[in-house]
């Protein structure tokens, strides 16, 4: 039984699968690496409708759900050099591409990891200074990105 399902589509290309949230994320690696600039291939106006493929700005970080690799999105949340920076921005990246509502902190080094972006030193203490400043919630083991977190990355 799948336990994961992603359907996505950026400009004419379409992709949409089902299975371990492992093996599926390994198919989308894939296909967007097939694709050299997935950002260029989508609409630039939006059909506003509020689909996926809408993107929206969050300060000076363009964000679109459908489309763009989580180290651009870094890039362009200037999320590099400082670790608390690095994991909210990640965390906004793994929120906006459809991932999860609430997410961990081994969700955040997994992406990293998987998307060769380096290692956070301690992603608990990343998720603690982010919380303090109001920038995420915690709920449980689980948190959550506030809109003052996502306004923080411009």
């Amino acid at each position: 039984m799948a336990d994961s399902k992603i359907e996505i589509k950026v400009g004419s290309i379409s992709f949409s699968g089902e299975g371990s949230g492992d093996w599926l994320s390994k198919q989308l690696d894939k296909v967007l690496a097939k694709i050299p600039e997935p950002a260029a291939l989508a609409p630039t106006e939006g059909t506003g409708s509020g689909g996926d493929a809408d993107a929206h700005q969050s300060g000076g970080v363009q964000i679109s759900k459908a489309s763009g690799t989580l180290a651009a999105f870094l890039k362009g949340a200037n999320a590099s050099e400082s670790q608390p920076r690095k994991f909210l921005a990640t965390a906004v990246w793994l929120h906006d591409a459809g991932k999860r509502n609430r997410l961990t902190t081994p969700d955040i080094s997994g992406a990293l990891s998987q998307h060769n972006q380096g290692k956070l030193a301690n992603a608990s203490d990343c998720l603690i200074k982010n919380a303090t400043k109001g920038f995420c919630v915690r709920e449980g083991k689980q948190f959550y990105v506030t809109n003052e977190g996502r306004d923080s990355l411009k």
